[in-house]
């Protein structure tokens, strides 16, 4: 989860123009793109503090200051929510959202609701509340990935459309068997290298491939990654894959990281029940979740 909040920022960010045309047709109408976007993630933070729990759910949010071309530097904000999985209270969220940032900024504001969840019947639009006369009705725009037609995605050229095909090929890697997802997300990254996309973005949309369809085992990863070495040199146009190499190690490191904290969280607590309780090997490595040998080794090394 936490891995995927990361890219989703990211990607919204370095395609963020994309991401306004894409649900926009006329966005260079209404929108001017030569002024630039300010990203108010802080901002958004600080009116809606994240749960002091750590291992409470995560949810992506994007809160954008976008000027508009109506005159005299006119701006609106565009929110943007990213939810993978069904929450009852997700239109409740999506309106305290608003009405906190209605409070603050007293300014137009755009709400989006990308919905990468697999349940058909989860689709939130609107939070509504009445009583005794008094009725309140709050809208906003919903996107649900699964909808999409992948062969229209496919035959766009716009960057944000191959995020939306991602973001289906790691929806599909849960029914696909392995070698079948391999082929899938190769099949992506030599489209993406095709398309005719602004030779910056490349690396950043192949990062995002890389890292958010799972293929769960190593030497799956290593084709994957001797794939992507033989497009790239083939194709002397693609820029940015210097910067994908390079986040590509970050990731592993950030991956490797958040392994070690698991391990060394399991340890302390495994050492705790063997100290402090009469638990069974067999009952502790159930409690923490990993093999009876790991239980086993801690055991012998107290």
């Amino acid at each position: 989860m936490k891995r995927n909040d990361i890219l989703w920022k990211s990607i919204l960010e370095d395609t963020f123009d994309d991401f306004l045309r894409f649900f926009f047709p006329d966005a260079d109408e209404l929108f001017d793109f030569d002024l630039g976007f300010e990203y108010l993630d802080k901002e958004l933070e600080q009116l809606f503090p994240p749960e002091k729990d750590r291992y409470a759910p995560k949810y992506v949010d994007k809160l954008v200051k976008v000027f508009t071309n109506e005159g005299s530097e006119e701006w609106i904000l565009v929110h943007i929510e990213v939810q993978g999985y069904a929450d009852k209270f997700f239109a409740d969220r999506m309106f305290t959202y608003y009405y906190r940032i209605w409070d603050k900024y007293r300014r137009r504001t755009i709400a989006f609701a990308i919905l990468t969840d697999e349940n058909e019947s989860f689709r939130p639009c609107k939070f509504e509340h009445s009583f005794l006369g008094t009725a309140l009705t709050y809208q906003f725009n919903t996107f649900k990935v699964l909808d999409q037609s992948d062969q229209c995605l496919a035959e766009s050229n716009n960057p944000f459309s191959q995020v939306i095909l991602t973001v289906k090929a790691a929806l599909s890697g849960k029914k696909l068997g392995e070698e079948d997802l391999l082929s899938l997300k190769i099949q992506l990254a030599r489209r993406l290298l095709s398309r005719n996309i602004p030779k910056a973005k490349i690396g950043k949309l192949m990062i995002f491939l890389k890292f958010y369809v799972r293929l769960g085992k190593e030497e799956l990863d290593e084709k994957f990654d001797s794939e992507i070495d033989t497009l790239t040199h083939n194709d002397k146009t693609t820029m940015g894959i210097e910067e994908y190499l390079l986040y590509d190690a970050e990731m592993t490191g950030l991956e490797k990281g958040i392994e070690k904290g698991r391990e060394e969280k399991n340890t302390s607590f495994t050492k705790k029940l063997l100290q402090e309780t009469s638990f069974p090997p067999e009952e502790i490595a159930r409690l923490v979740d990993v093999p009876l040998e790991f239980v086993m080794e801690i055991k012998e090394k107290l």
